[in-house]
């Protein structure tokens, strides 16, 4: 998906007067906080952002985006109501923001965009399918195994504890998984 986005030229001329970049260090690194409305589809250039949420005062990691990925919270950002979810960069990052409103304006006006549009919504419903299916069906080694194939970055540079909760075991369980794994 994201390399369809960069390899069509005529699509980022058309996206240059509707993105903002953002930079996202160490001291600066909530993109979303918890109660806001999303009104941005965010493209990671560089760096690692993860969704998450709070649950019996625990954080659950929802979702990983390194380089080339989207992010974005799509109950808020079409309801236009507040979000449960945050995004945090848990590393520097460059993140582009294309408004959603300007996106609608633009895949009206575009058949490109409205093309992309059709593809960035299969691909997060793809995502959220794939992800919850794993949760139902696969074992914590399972789990891990997709993890490692559909999040290889993340995977290397994501804290274990994030990663962790993202296939929904302790960091202790997660350990023992990597440990069953690498002896293989």
């Amino acid at each position: 998906l994201s390399s369809e986005l960069l390899a069509n030229k005529v699509v980022i001329k058309i996206f240059q007067n509707y993105l903002k970049m953002l930079l996202l260090n160490l001291l600066i690194t909530l993109l979303l906080e918890e109660g806001r409305i999303a009104r941005h589809f965010h493209y990671v250039e560089s760096g690692m952002l993860r969704q998450y949420y709070y649950k019996n005062g625990h954080d659950i990691t929802e979702h990983f985006s390194c380089e080339d990925d989207l992010v974005f919270c799509i109950i808020s950002l079409f309801r236009q109501e507040p979000t449960r979810l945050m995004i945090e960069a848990i590393e520097p990052t460059v993140v582009y923001d294309i408004p959603y409103t300007g996106l609608q304006e633009l895949f009206v006006s575009y058949s490109s965009i409205a093309q992309l549009y059709k593809k960035i919504l299969e691909w997060g419903l793809m995502v959220s399918q794939n992800k919850a299916d794993s949760w139902r069906f696969e074992t914590a080694k399972e789990r891990y195994k997709r993890f490692l194939k559909d999040f290889p970055e993340a995977a290397k540079r994501a804290p274990i504890s994030h990663i962790a909760s993202y296939l929904l075991m302790t960091p202790e369980t997660l350990s023992r998984v990597r440990a069953e794994i690498f002896q293989e």
